[in-house]
């Protein structure tokens, strides 16, 4: 059985005024979750707890993101948080703040047996 890659999501959330990077990062994994309707668990009967979910997040100071506190944002899959130096830091001299802005990339992955699957031509 190898594990395939079924969906890959992008977001991206800020925090205008606290610069609290976990923040930001929570709401680049919901914009990227509004994008996304996955129903094939329903459809194929998959339980959704097989699927691994890989969240990669982009923010100027990495350290600084609680990665559980991420992680508890997805409502199906096992979680997986890794946190890179990325996003973007966009200064506010005359305000004295830094508003912080994240990306999330959100990878879908689920093990599929060799074969199992394969795409028909169109009938039209």
């Amino acid at each position: 059985m190898t594990e395939r890659r079924i969906i890959l999501e992008m977001g991206t959330g800020n925090d205008l005024y606290g610069e609290d990077y976990t923040k930001a990062a929570c709401r680049a994994v919901q914009d990227a979750l509004h994008h996304s309707s996955i129903v094939l668990f329903k459809s194929l009967n998959i339980d959704h707890r097989e699927m691994r979910v890989q969240v990669t997040i982009g923010v100027q100071a990495p350290e600084r993101v609680d990665a559980a506190v991420v992680a508890a944002e997805l409502p199906r899959g096992r979680a997986e948080v890794n946190v890179v130096h990325g996003g973007l830091n966009v200064h506010d001299p005359d305000q004295c703040t830094t508003h912080i802005v994240a990306t999330a990339a959100i990878a879908a992955m689920l093990p599929i047996e060799d074969g199992a699957w394969r795409l028909c031509e169109s009938a039209h």
